[in-house]
Order: structure tokens, then C-alpha cells, then sequence
């Protein structure tokens, strides 16, 4: 007995035992292959107080979660279906393994017991024992899953979510048996943000749960957002666990918030509690934008939750129909499922009625038997909007194809080592984990599933507008598509069906910072605000916005011009001075009638050239200055016109040249005067040193330098062509540019040169006899042509445009009439009004009377 009883004990030491208390499953089916479940039929804690003197009961959970009860029963059914199904695991059973848990803790602890059963003492010796559970459906929040993910993948146990969407759960190396049949929050934040851009809404405020889901979700949807051109103005994040005012600050910053438009990356506990604070606040008309969590909620939109949410719109997972889970939802009865303690709480809440026969004051009435789920219309029968316990159905099915696909294998092709398979009687989770990541089937809906590397399926959404029909009933009706696997500029595409606004109007509600900026302006941003709130800048002269919101002003091109609204450019007028125009046809005129006086006047001077007046002038001099003369006049012709590269070069150069050659003219019969008074003198013999041939010389030599510096100037630099911007901003001026304006002005001082030497001789000889020299007359010609000249510089310097070659022009055509009527009008008075005094005896009188 002694001996017995010490290997009774021994035995007992060895045995494995569960630390604490055993967690009972609220729904337990035993089979040949066990899959886990974990959901939350409650949505939160009751208080407990604890003394620290005795070991406390399990965490009591309160508020009924319908919409999580389906999610288990989905499951049940799925797995009831596939052992129906022969084409599936064919003789093999699936069992399940199903917890009712809220709060993190009792969460984790469903977790070990899924890993490690429910009973408490194991009878292994050895204490090593195969997982109970070769996978883990669920669970519906993202922080909870994110604790299962990490504490069943040290065992390999794939976990695959229904709910789960934080972005942070695709991270492999921190969750490598994640998996989920719902798609990552990178995808929805990014539609999110795209949706926001889509309507024009640039100022936002954004709401989240202060949690992994929230928190991570809002992350990428700012990051997007901010891409997108869309600015934050306020972003908020609480808990309904957490501090009661916090809700209410949230809703005293959007009272005073100037956005209208307000993202809420919220759960459906946090989503709840809000509404319910708008409610009592009376908060309604603000256009909400809802995550897949709660946009097609119906208890959110219950009682008179539709006054805050009625119009809003956001994205959810697809819907679909699963034949037989609404005749199954409502055969449940607490007569089929004595084991769960849920159930009968569930049935004594829906029909007001107790299923014990305990008496009391607050005790309700006695349920009779006759109660049943048809008469019942709430969120757990409600199957006409399957989404989420879609994703349940399709959790089930991946697995058991996965299962499937391991069991069919035949050693020899086998993807472990040697090419060996799974041994049938002993499956490992890891070995489930690696077919799960080959799984790829087609539901009864044609929907395909399957995961890309990170567990993730492909992202798919609908886009929701909640909206109250004809009937006064809320009604969730899709308006368009966000699908990833499209190229980028087709993802998001929209429905031909009217979008019901929370304004209660047709036209998309404005959320702007700052109206937009219409074209001809731009945006300038204002100092300390965000880049939505901006003040629109006119552009300035010359630069053109032709789009709204332009962020710059482009320049316009060289040869155009930006007009009044600063929204396009025009081509600019071309300016020059031109023939067809008042100014050009009057200098036209003007330099005609000039040319014709000295034809006229060199006709007369031919006629009488025998006349002693017209010999005593040295007719060859004026012949050749009557010719000069006549070039100047016409050279003048040259400037007006569209200027080319044969008039830009020969305007100047003729200029030059002409005014040169009728200088040296007038210089030399100044010389001729000066040396011909002093040849009358006793003993002088002056003029035989200044003859005609002398004379011709001179006038040559003093046009030839003139010549000279113009070939230079055209060989260095000619002058050309040009476009002239910088006087006027809306014209372009057709001008001669320079070229050398050295040569040009080398050119000009030659001239002045000339006619200095010149007005000085003619100054020194005015005293002399009127009648043997005419040097009063050139001193008054060169003192007119020196003025005018002198006058021309500034004036040309400072004329804009075309009225430069005007100036040009008027000065060649007042200093050439100043020469010519000065030289030659007293000579032609006398021949043509006075013959009488156009004879030698005359000529000499006044000659010897003045000598006298």
C-alpha cells in the first residue's frame, strides 16, 4: 500500500497542470481537427474591486454585442456545412472551439487555453501535447489581435482575423501566422483620402479611436491626405473606457470648428458613444466620413441616430449572401446549447424572460417555450447586409481548404523536407500555416480568395451612402468602388446614382479653409496656417494662371502678354514706325517735298548758271551740295518701314555718309570764301593753292574717313533687327539695334566735327563782303543744324518705341532744310524776285562800298 501510494503521488507530481483557473469554451463541438474562436458577445468590463485576500472570479463582461454573437454562429455554421460537404476533408470531422472574452486580459487567457485545452490536469507524462487547436479564428479589434497574433506565432498557430485591420498586423516579421479575409487599413485610409479629395473637401477634421486601429489607420490617412492637397484642421482621438469629458471636448472643438467634413476612424464602441453625446448636443448637418467599422452599422442609425449620420458616407467590405445561415441564426435555441451560459442571458434579454425559476423582486416573467427567433428583428437575425460575417464564412473555408490541400498530399511531392508531407495523425499548426499561405479558392459567390505575402487579401470596397428612403427606413446604398488591384487612376470609381448629403441637399457640401482661387491668381499661403488656407494673389504683368488653385504664375512667352484677367496671354502688337500710319506718311510727305525743293532749287541754279550770283556761290560746290542735300532728304526714307537686316545697315551708314558729304560741300565753300577775299588782297596769291581740284579733293578726303568708319562698323558690328521689350509690356518694338554704339556714335561726333570746324570758319568770314560770300548764311545754316543735333541726343536717348525713329527722322529733315534754305533761299530771292541785282556791276558796287 505504502509502495502504491508513493507512485500514485509520483504520478500526480508529474502530471501537467494548469496554472489558475480552466477557461470553459461558451461553444465546444469535439472533432478529428479543432479550430479556435475568439469573439467578444459583450462590449465591456464590469468594475470589480479586488482585496487581494482570496483569488478573484474571471472579469464579468456586460452590454450585449449581437453583431459578435452572429460572427460565432457563422463560424458554427461554416464548420458544420464543410463536414456536410464530401468534397472537403472527406472523413474528417472539423470540430470547434469558440470563447466569449472582452477586455485584454481574459482575452489572453481564452488564448493559453486554446493552446493548451481546457482541462486541468493532463495525463501525459511527458507533459508534451499537440496543440488543441490547429488555428485561431478572429478576433474583431486590431489591439486584441495584435496580442494573439503575438503570442500564438511563438507555436506557429495562424490566426486569421475577420475584423482586424490595422496596417501594423501586415508587418511579417512581428506576425508571421497572421492572416485576415478583410483588407489592411492601408488600403481603406488611402481611399478614405482619395474620397475626401475627390468631393473638394481641403479642410477636414478627423476623429479616431485611441487604439492600434485608430491610431494607425488616421496615421496613413494624414500621410495620403497631405499628398492629396487636403488639410487637417483638428484630429482628435478617445476611448469609451477612457475620461468622460474627453467626448465632450471633442464635440466642443468641432462646435467651433470651421470645417464641415469630419473623418472618424472610429470602432464601433467609440463611434456609439459619440453619436449619443451629438444627440444629446444636438450637433447635427456636419457631412460625416465613416471607416468599414461602423458606416453600415444599423444600431448606430436606430432610434435617432439618423439625424447625426443620415447623408454620411465611407467604405465597407463587400456584401454577400450565405444560403442557410438565416434559417440556422434563428433555429438556435437555449435548449440546443445548455453548455452556454451566454445563450440563455441572450434569450432572457431578447424576449424579456427568465429561464430559471427563481422569484424575486426584480426576477422576469417565466419564458413559456413558445418564444422563438422568427418574431425577432435585431442585428443578430438581421442577415440582409452580410459583410463582416462574410469574412467569417471565408476565415473558415481558408482554413479547412488548407486543410484540405495537407491532408490530400502524397509523400514524395511534399513541400517539407526530403519532399515529405504532414503525417495525418499528428498535424502540426505550422504545417497548416504553410498551406494557408497557398490557399486559393472561389466562394458559392465567385468571390476569389486568397493572400498575397503579408496574409493580406485584395482590397475591394464599396463605397456607402447612408441615406432614409421613401419609407422613413435607413437604407445603405453603394455609390461606387475602390479597388487596389486597378492602376492607380482607376481605383476609385463612382456610381451614376445620386449621393443623398447630410445637408439634405443635392450639391456636395463645401469644406474649404479658402474658396478656390480662380485663374489669373494663385495661391499664397497664409503665415502659421495650414497649406488649405491661403489668400489668392492677382498675378502680376506678363505671368497667367489658367487653372483654379494655380500654387505659381507662369511668365508668358517672349512675344506675348498676359491679359486683364491674368488668365492667358495674347501675342503682343508689333510696333514700328510705318508707312501706312499718320506720322510715317507725313515725314513721308515731309521728306519728299524736301527732295523736290532741291531738285527745284538745283533746276533753277542750272538755268542761270551763267548768273553772276550762281557763279560767285562756285557752282560746282553748289551742285554737289543740292546733290548731298537731295540723299539726306531721301536717306530719310530708309527708317520708316518694317525693319530688315539691308535697311538696319543702310540707314545709318547712308545717314552718315550723306550728312558727311554735304558738310565737306559746305566747308569747302567756306574755305573757298575765306581764300578767295584774301586772293583779292595786293600780293596775294592764296587761291592758286585752293582751286577746283583742291576743293574736289578736300570734299572726298573728308567723306572717304566717313566711309571708312562705316565700312568698319558694318564688318566689327553691323547693325540689325531687333525686338524691343523694354518699353512697352504689351507691344514688341520692331527696332535697328546698334549693333556698335561706339561706331554709331563715332559716326555722329565725325559729323559734328565737321560742322564745328565749319560754324567756326563761317563765323570768322561773316564780316565779308555779302555780295563776294555767303558765310552769314552757312554760319546761320550750321548754327540751326548744330542745334538741332545737339537737341537730338537726349531726345533720342529718351524716346520710347518707334517715336525714336521719329526723332531720328525730324532731325535729318530740320537740319537738311535748315541747310538748304538758309544756303540757298537769299540766292534764289535774288534770281528768281530780283534780276535786277543778279549783275556784275551790282555785285562789285556792294563789294567796293562795303571794302571801303
Amino acid at each position: 500500500m505504502i509502495l502504491l501510494l508513493a507512485l500514485f503521488t509520483r504520478a500526480e507530481e508529474l502530471a501537467c497542470k494548469i496554472r489558475g483557473r480552466p477557461e470553459i469554451p461558451e461553444f465546444y463541438q469535439d472533432g478529428d481537427i479543432i479550430i479556435g474562436g475568439i469573439f467578444s458577445f459583450r462590449s465591456s468590463l464590469d468594475g470589480t474591486t479586488y482585496n487581494y485576500r482570496i483569488m478573484p472570479e474571471p472579469p464579468k463582461c456586460k452590454n450585449f454585442n449581437f453583431r459578435e454573437f452572429q460572427f460565432s454562429q457563422t463560424m458554427i455554421f461554416a464548420i458544420e456545412e464543410i463536414n456536410r460537404n464530401k468534397e472537403i476533408l472527406p472523413d474528417v470531422t472539423l470540430g470547434y472551439k469558440i470563447y466569449n472574452a472582452c477586455g485584454s486580459l481574459n482575452i489572453l487567457r481564452v488564448v493559453m487555453s486554446l493552446i493548451n485545452g481546457h482541462k486541468e490536469v493532463l495525463s501525459d507524462f511527458s507533459c508534451v501535447k499537440p496543440s488543441t487547436v490547429q488555428a485561431i479564428i478572429g478576433h474583431s479589434a486590431s489591439t486584441p489581435t495584435m496580442g494573439i497574433a503575438r503570442t500564438v506565432g511563438l507555436f506557429g498557430i495562424p490566426v486569421i482575423s475577420h475584423f482586424a485591420t490595422c496596417a501594423c498586423l501586415s508587418n511579417r516579421n512581428e506576425f508571421p501566422t497572421f492572416f485576415r479575409t478583410i483588407p489592411s487599413d492601408y488600403y481603406q485610409s488611402r481611399a478614405l483620402a482619395k474620397l475626401v479629395k475627390h468631393f473638394g473637401w481641403t479642410w477636414v477634421g478627423t476623429i479616431r479611436s485611441d487604439n492600434d486601429y485608430g491610431n494607425s489607420g488616421m496615421a496613413t490617412f494624414a500621410q495620403v491626405a497631405q499628398q492629396e492637397g487636403v488639410c487637417i484642421e483638428y484630429s482628435e482621438a478617445f476611448l469609451k473606457s477612457g475620461p468622460k469629458e474627453k467626448i465632450s471636448q471633442i464635440i466642443d472643438i468641432i462646435r467651433k470648428s470651421t470645417s464641415k467634413v469630419i473623418v472618424a476612424f472610429l470602432s464601433l464602441i467609440e463611434m456609439e458613444a459619440l453619436v449619443e453625446e451629438l444627440l444629446l448636443q444636438n450637433l447635427t448637418g456636419l457631412q460625416w466620413v465613416g471607416s468599414e467599422s461602423w458606416i453600415t452599422e444599423r444600431s448606430l442609425v436606430a432610434g435617432d441616430g439618423y439625424k447625426i449620420l443620415n447623408g454620411a458616407i465611407g467604405f465597407a467590405v463587400g456584401k454577400a449572401t450565405i444560403t442557410g445561415l438565416k434559417d440556422f441564426l434563428l433555429a438556435i435555441h437555449p435548449s440546443n446549447n445548455s453548455g452556454s451560459s451566454f445563450l440563455k442571458d441572450f434569450w432572457e434579454a431578447v424576449f424579456s424572460c427568465s429561464l430559471t425559476s427563481e422569484k424575486g423582486v426584480d426576477i422576469l416573467n417565466p419564458c413559456t417555450g413558445n418564444e422563438n427567433l422568427k418574431d425577432i428583428n435585431n442585428e443578430f437575425t438581421d442577415v440582409s447586409d452580410l459583410r463582416f460575417s462574410n469574412n467569417v464564412y471565408k476565415a473558415v473555408y481558408t482554413v479547412a481548404h488548407a486543410l484540405h490541400n495537407l491532408l490530400i498530399c502524397k509523400n514524395g511531392s511534399g513541400p517539407f523536407e526530403n519532399k515529405t508531407c504532414a503525417q495525418k495523425m499528428k498535424i502540426e499548426p505550422w504545417q497548416v500555416l504553410h498551406y494557408l499561405k497557398l490557399v486559393n479558392f472561389t466562394t458559392r459567390n465567385g468571390e476569389m480568395v486568397f493572400f498575397d505575402e503579408r496574409g493580406d487579401p485584395a482590397a475591394r470596397y464599396e463605397l456607402i451612402n447612408v441615406r432614409a428612403n421613401v419609407r422613413n427606413i435607413t437604407e445603405y446604398v453603394t455609390v461606387g468602388y475602390y479597388d487596389s488591384a486597378f492602376p492607380e487612376e482607376k481605383q476609385f470609381v463612382m456610381n451614376n446614382i445620386s449621393i443623398v448629403w447630410a445637408t439634405g441637399q443635392n450639391e456636395i457640401p463645401k469644406s474649404v479653409c479658402s474658396e478656390s482661387c480662380d485663374p489669373g491668381t494663385r495661391k499664397a499661403v497664409k503665415k502659421g496656417k495650414p497649406s488649405c488656407c491661403f489668400d489668392c494673389i492677382p498675378c502680376a504683368e506678363g505671368e497667367f494662371s489658367n487653372k483654379t488653385d494655380s500654387l505659381n504664375c507662369n511668365k508668358c512667352p517672349v512675344d506675348y502678354w498676359s491679359n486683364e484677367r491674368r488668365d492667358t496671354c495674347f501675342l503682343k502688337k508689333i510696333e514700328f514706325l510705318m508707312f501706312s500710319e499718320i506720322m510715317g506718311s507725313l515725314l513721308v510727305a515731309i521728306s519728299l517735298f524736301g527732295a523736290c525743293i532741291v531738285t527745284a532749287t538745283a533746276a533753277i541754279f542750272y538755268h542761270y548758271k551763267d548768273t553772276p550770283v550762281v557763279k560767285a556761290n562756285n557752282s560746282e560746290l553748289s551742285f554737289l551740295l543740292l546733290f548731298s542735300l537731295a540723299l539726306c532728304f531721301l536717306c530719310s526714307l530708309t527708317f520708316i518701314g518694317q525693319p530688315s537686316d539691308i535697311s538696319c545697315m543702310l540707314r545709318h551708314t547712308a545717314f552718315g555718309i550723306t550728312f558727311v558729304l554735304c558738310i565737306s560741300c559746305i566747308l569747302g565753300k567756306t574755305i573757298v570764301v575765306l581764300m578767295a577775299f584774301r586772293a583779292t588782297l595786293p600780293g596775294n596769291n592764296v587761291m592758286k593753292w585752293f582751286g577746283p581740284n583742291q576743293q574736289r579733293l578736300t570734299v572726298f578726303s573728308f567723306t572717304s574717313i566717313q566711309i571708312l568708319i562705316c565700312i568698319m562698323w558694318l564688318i566689327i558690328s553691323p547693325p540689325f533687327p531687333d525686338k524691343n521689350t523694354k518699353y512697352y509690356n504689351d507691344k514688341v518694338i520692331l527696332e535697328c539695334d546698334l549693333g556698335s554704339s561706339i561706331a554709331f556714335y563715332i559716326v555722329l561726333g565725325y559729323i559734328g566735327l565737321l560742322s564745328a570746324i565749319c560754324f567756326v570758319l563761317a563765323f570768322l568770314a561773316r564780316k565779308l563782303p555779302d555780295n563776294f560770300n555767303e558765310a552769314k548764311f552757312i554760319t546761320f545754316s550750321m548754327l540751326i543744324f548744330c542745334s538741332v543735333w545737339i537737341t537730338f541726343i537726349p531726345a533720342y536717348i529718351s524716346s520710347p518705341g518707334k517715336y525714336i525713329v521719329a526723332v531720328e527722322v525730324f532731325a535729318i529733315l530740320v537740319s537738311s532744310f535748315g541747310l538748304l534754305f538758309c544756303i540757298f533761299a537769299p540766292k534764289c530771292y535774288i534770281i528768281i524776285l530780283k534780276p535786277e541785282k543778279n549783275t556784275k556791276k551790282h555785285l562789285m558796287a556792294k563789294t567796293n562800298v562795303k571794302t571801303h
